[in-house]
């Protein structure tokens, strides 16, 4: 497989060896030989063991868990290309790390979110590609392409191979997720609730008002990241506490660091589905209510369409 702007080559980070594996399967493309390793210090060294010189290259990394060492290779293995005469560099980070830190979130705080793109940017890569940004401005944060994936096309599938639709809502776990949520609940054509998350005093554990009469319903979270697994947890209780018939929830990015994965395992929701966007721990795998979707033929078939220099917003419509 060629693309217009020379011959494609896939090179994998140590985030997620798996999805990159997958997506060079899909594609029907060998991985490219590279090593990317630590000496006894921990400084990353990078080679790259094959010829790049005018290729398309398209490095897969998620800027996950360990996200400093995980951004490092990927900014190391950006700079081998450049210097090896890679034609044109993308980064395919199907999770942005740093991505909450998007704002000013008190006086003399960092938008760690711009640094980094302005890392990736000066590393030497050409364009970005990424899935389900947390804030759909840092698009901007970057001065080359940046393509932001959806992860709803492969939920929506999945949704409708498990549930009867005629019995769905779609929920939001907050006010600042319910565009996400309006748009996955329009490809099912689902009525939308809200749920309005506040503490009324400091000291004083979170009260969650559910906007929307859910009672009877099957309820589906729809957010992009879960973390410490407390909100989703939170929510599900306000759901069925509201009536719901049963709560499940579908995000994009599993971080589920600490215990979250137990946290999940020992709540009231009937399943939690992620995609393996992050690269799942054995906590995750092992866990009775937590699946993953592949997102390997959804980034697959933007590569190959970024490649072609086609379309990849008609991947969505």
């Amino acid at each position: 497989m060629s693309g217009k702007n020379g011959s494609i080559k896939l090179v994998a980070g140590n985030s997620n060896p798996i999805l990159a594996r997958e997506i060079a399967d899909w594609l029907k493309l060998p991985l490219t030989k590279a090593s990317v390793r630590r000496f006894a210090d921990m400084e990353i060294f990078v080679e790259i063991q094959e010829n790049v010189r005018g290729s398309d290259v398209f490095i897969i990394q998620s800027t996950s868990f360990p996200t400093n060492d995980h951004l490092m290779e990927l900014l190391i293995i950006t700079d081998a290309l450049r210097r090896a005469s890679a034609r044109r560099i993308t980064a395919v980070i199907p999770y942005f790390g740093y991505a909450r830190q998007d704002r000013k979130a008190g006086p003399r705080t960092p938008i760690s979110a711009k640094l980094v793109a302005n890392l990736i940017t000066h590393a030497g890569a050409d364009r970005v590609m990424t899935l389900d940004l947390h804030a759909g401005q840092i698009q901007g944060f970057f001065d080359i392409p940046t393509d932001n994936l959806y992860a709803s096309p492969v939920m929506v599938r999945d949704i409708k191979e498990k549930f009867d639709l005629s019995n769905l809502m779609v929920v939001s776990p907050d006010v600042g997720g319910v565009v996400r949520a309006r748009g996955l609940a329009k490809r099912i054509n689902a009525p939308l609730a809200i749920i309005d998350k506040r503490r009324e005093r400091a000291g004083e554990s979170e009260v969650m008002n559910v906007i929307g009469d859910v009672a009877g319903y099957t309820c589906i979270l729809i957010d992009d990241i879960v973390d410490s697994g407390g909100t989703l947890v939170n929510a599900a209780d306000a759901l069925l506490a509201n009536g719901a018939k049963d709560v499940y929830a579908y995000i994009t990015h599993g971080v589920l660091s600490g215990g979250a994965a137990a946290r999940i395992s020992g709540s009231k929701l009937k399943e939690l589905v992620i995609t393996d966007s992050i690269q799942p721990t054995e906590a995750v795998i092992t866990s009775h209510n937590i699946r993953t979707l592949s997102i390997a033929a959804l980034i697959g078939d933007a590569i190959g369409r970024t490649a072609a220099e086609e379309s990849v917003s008609s991947l969505f419509d």
